[in-house]
């Protein structure tokens, strides 16, 4: 038997933020508890969810407390305020930080202790109260925070995290004209970090009929438009493409789960601050070209969404032509390809490795089992920008 969970409702495709007037009346909160990231604000991107507040005559007690890759004591910052504020909901805007800390402080807000007491590998604590409850709207086309239950916080040396279904959005609103004037970088990284989310869920041993479908559509969408939604970011199809390939991408690893590649990402984001889909992004062929053998079948439905030349090839060698496009994809959308250029030395891998090998609760998805001395590899190959199996 399977299982599949999504939020209550999700609106998306271009006006859908207009629903959020309806989300309002729904609730009746006479003070909402708004978070979103600083630049968002200065740029206007929120004046839309501020003018329908307005209209219907509700409080809004803005933070702006977000900064990306949140550690723990920002985390703790936010639940202050939202405790502190008296509202009856929350509302997170902007990219996957904002939205984490919003889902998180939410449910915290009405259980005791702070952030760390509950965090996935040196927290105890268990959720009691469900919290407030909460709307995400995501402006980047990439994380899939706004339909799970998961929230992510740095640590000193690596990542942890607060996962349970307490923390899974009320309603997720997914509206591309949010996304129109991202940046390039942002655009890549996001967008690669939605990929991987599909490829990951795809390819993980929990994988179901349900996941599969999503997947594929999402890895479709993201492969056939982020090139474009990057170098050529008025495309408006192009972005429609992004979003939907990146909220069907979310709702696949939500129930399918990430592995290698994201447990491998969380110390570089922890040790060397690097944004999570650069972290993703530096690591996914290396990854894939090792475990490559313990899902080919899979990775040849994904060499027909990279459209690579069947003829005269094998599953074997297909499989090693998506992870050379793996690659590829990456360096076409303008991010590193290796870990050397981040400044991270041969001297580095012995501890990310051993951060690494912790993550098992991502780890043991993986079709290919990991040990210290893969991870170690696997790093070695990123640093050096060597795929080695293929």
């Amino acid at each position: 038997m399977n299982q599949f969970i999504s939020p209550k409702k999700i609106y998306h495709g271009e006006g859908s933020l207009g629903k959020l007037t309806e989300i309002l009346q729904e609730y009746s909160s006479k003070t909402v508890f708004l978070l979103t990231d600083p630049m968002l604000k200065e740029l206007g991107v929120i004046e839309p969810v501020l003018r329908q507040l307005k209209q219907q005559g509700i409080d809004v007690y803005l933070s702006t407390n977000v900064i990306p890759e949140p550690c723990l004591d920002v985390g703790n910052q936010v639940v202050d305020e939202i405790r502190k504020s008296k509202a009856g909901l929350v509302i997170g805007i902007g990219g996957g930080s904002a939205l984490d800390l919003a889902k998180a402080a939410a449910v915290l807000s009405e259980n005791d202790g702070f952030v760390g007491d509950y965090l996935n590998l040196k927290g105890g604590k268990k959720f009691s109260n469900r919290g407030l409850p909460k709307v995400l709207i995501p402006t980047t086309s990439g994380t899939g925070a706004e339909v799970t239950d998961i929230a992510v916080f740095s640590l000193e040396d690596t990542k942890d995290v607060i996962t349970h279904e307490f923390l899974l959005a009320d309603y997720a609103i997914v509206d591309p004209v949010l996304t129109y004037t991202l940046p390039p970088r942002v655009t890549a990284a996001s967008g690669i970090d939605a990929f991987t989310h599909a490829l990951e869920a795809f390819t993980s041993i929990n994988a179901t009929t349900i996941t599969d479908t999503l997947a594929l559509e999402a890895m479709r969408n993201i492969a056939g438009s982020i090139r474009t939604a990057v170098w050529n970011g008025s495309d408006k199809l192009a972005r429609e493409q992004m979003a939907l390939g990146s909220l069907l991408a979310g709702l696949s690893f939500y129930n399918a789960g990430v592995a290698g590649v994201h447990a491998l990402a969380y110390p570089l984001g922890g040790l060397f601050k690097l944004p999570h889909g650069e972290s993703n992004a530096v690591l996914l062929p290396y990854v894939y070209d090792d475990i490559w053998p313990a899902c080919i079948e899979k990775l040849v439905k994904v060499a027909d969404i990279f459209k690579l030349p069947s003829e005269g090839r094998s599953d074997r060698q297909l499989a090693q032509d998506v992870v050379q496009s793996l690659l590829d994809l990456v360096q076409d959308v303008g991010l590193p390809t290796t870990l050397d250029s981040y400044n991270i030395q041969r001297k580095d891998i012995t501890i990310l490795a051993e951060n690494g090998i912790k993550q098992k609760r991502l780890l043991n998805r993986s079709p290919k089992p990991f040990t210290i001395e893969t991870i170690e590899k696997i790093y070695l190959n990123a640093l050096e920008g060597k795929l080695t199996n293929c």
